[in-house]
């Protein structure tokens, strides 16, 4: 008899249609029943020994919050015996138009129950709990994942102690995860908490990667992707990395008319076996990572969303350095242009933060700067040094790539059919904070933030704390303009002050957009199992 491995996991969800992510233990049926007679069945897919199916769900009505059940070869499976969370339910949209979008970043897995948590309490358990006691509690309509949804290059010690039964951890990569079938294990440890599996069944889910889904500072430099693929462990990482994420991520992402189309999608549930086919699909995405786009848009009534691949799809070339490849830059700018009068609020989901703390910006421009030969070798090869040893590969190590970004939100943002708000969405940083920027001419109508979140579940060393607090200060923006002079860095044609934070704590931020108003909320988790508002506030006039 099959049984339900992981899952399941409500990714897509429109007003009448929805994706349910499901893992089996074998080959069988999968279906999806719910209480209003909606539903949908499909066979699974099997790759490298794991069996998948991503169950189409039709016929849902607009407005409703519908329970619903999963059936692996006509046996429920979901929801569990003896649960003690609500039924999982799909909810589509509100009658009145108005989406509460939650979003944040980089969760380290949590330890088992009966252990000592070393990094706090986790901001995502915190709210599944409190959706779970109060049924009338404001749930997300969407909760948006901005990446580091597992560490493969930071293992717990449960992990650990597996990945030691597996292998000799002297050899590279040493307690890293190494294949396709370690990758399965990290999204096991996540997505089996009791929490995190409730709360992800229920609230429909959007998804991108950042560096540790694959390895601290994924596509740093040039210099940094020739040393990788030096080494002989390195390969079978990036590969299986990216194979794990178009199952367990990317497929979720897509509507089910973009996965009618997608002829991997196709190939992979056709053959007995999909993992050649896959693996055939990462190899190319490694060779040349402009041919393949993980880069998606999703819309929710009059609220556009554009979630951007900000590091399988840059250019490393130093002198043509670029956050995303011209077919990338130019899909983003085309979503982002069309049809502007179909919505009132524009979000750009991006891992990695466009608007830093001025020093931040003002070291990885000056960073670029020095890596691309304008003080000669020797700074050269400090630079390049420097930016592997500081993280500095932000938007802002990207300058180009930066005011083309700034360019392309005042472009949307004027004229008459401009929307209330473009939002940038963040995380990566290890704190939260709001900034907004002006433009130096022609500044846009809409209300422009960047809004930063993060981490949902990770450490916050004190340097962290201490480092971006500094960062923000009006002696670090002095700093950082000499550091832009040495580089000669031209000035950005944004300016940009911080109006919220910097605050640090596992958390997750949410705003509510209606009509063409939104009001943001940030909430912290804390020990006793609640979640603390610490800045509420509107982004844009009722």
């Amino acid at each position: 008899m099959a049984g339900l491995s992981l899952g399941p996991l409500l990714r897509y969800a429109d007003g009448s249609s929805a994706t349910v992510w499901v893992e089996a233990s074998r080959p069988c049926a999968a279906e999806v029943r719910c209480a209003d007679g909606a539903g949908g069945a499909t066979r699974t897919f099997q790759v490298a020994g794991h069996h998948y199916a991503l169950v189409p769900v039709e016929g849902l009505t607009p407005g409703t919050s519908t329970p619903y059940e999963v059936f692996l070869d006509g046996t429920r499976v979901w929801p569990l015996p003896d649960s003690s969370f609500p039924p999982s339910a799909i909810h589509t949209p509100d009658a009145d138009g108005t989406v509460r979008v939650a979003f944040g970043s980089c969760r380290w897995a949590a330890p088992p129950a009966d252990d000592h948590d070393p990094v706090g309490p986790d901001a995502l358990d915190t709210l599944a709990s409190r959706i779970a006691r109060d049924p009338e509690a404001q749930r997300p309509d969407v909760l948006l994942l901005l990446g580091d949804q597992v560490y493969a290059d930071e293992v717990s010690d449960a992990t650990r102690r597996w990945l030691s039964a597996r292998r000799d951890l002297r050899e590279p990569p040493g307690s890293e995860v190494a294949d396709y079938e370690e990758y399965t294990r990290l999204y096991y440890e996540s997505w089996l908490d009791p929490e995190i599996r409730w709360l992800l069944s229920t609230v429909p889910s959007c998804m991108i990667f950042d560096d540790h889904d694959v390895i601290d500072d994924w596509n740093t430099s040039a210099a940094w992707l020739a040393d990788m693929r030096a080494t002989p462990w390195w390969r079978e990482r990036l590969l299986s990395g990216l194979m794990s994420y178009w199952v367990h991520q990317h497929l979720g992402n897509l509507s089910p008319a973009e996965l009618a189309a997608d002829p991997l999608y196709s190939a992979v549930r056709a053959a007995p076996d999909g993992t050649d086919g896959l693996r055939a699909f990462a190899c190319r995405a490694d060779a040349d990572p402009a041919s393949v786009r993980w880069s998606y848009r999703r819309d929710f009534g009059r609220v556009r969303l554009l979630m951007v691949d900000s590091r399988a799809a840059r250019v490393l070339d130093e002198q043509h350095r670029a956050m995303l490849d011209p077919g990338e830059a130019e899909w983003l700018r085309t979503q982002a242009l069309t049809d502007p009068a179909s919505y009132d609020h524009l979000l750009i989901g991006t891992s990695l933060p466009w608007l830093l703390p001025h020093l931040v910006h003002d070291a990885e421009s000056w960073d670029a700067a020095l890596c691309r030969g304008e003080r000669g070798a020797r700074w050269a090869d400090f630079g390049e040094r420097l930016r592997r040893a500081a993280d500095l590969e932000h938007w802002a190590a990207f300058p180009a790539s930066f005011e083309q970004l700034a360019d392309l939100i005042a472009e949307v943002g004027t004229g008459a059919d401009a929307p209330a708000s473009v939002l940038v969405l963040s995380g990566d940083v290890h704190h939260a904070y709001i900034a907004e920027p002006k433009w130096r001419t022609g500044a846009p109508s809409s209300r422009v933030l960047q809004l930063t979140c993060s981490p949902v579940h990770n450490s916050i060393p004190p340097y962290i704390r201490v480092g971006f607090r500094f960062a923000w200060s009006a002696v670090a923006r002095g700093l950082g303009r000499r550091l832009a002079r040495h580089g000669r860095c031209p000035r950005p044609s944004v300016k940009w002050r911080r109006t919220g934070g910097p605050w640090f704590g596992n958390q997750i931020m949410t705003f509510t957009l209606r009509g063409r108003s939104a009001k943001l909320r940030l909430e912290q988790a804390r020990a006793d199992g609640t979640l603390k508002t610490v800045e509420e506030s509107p982004l844009t006039p009722p």
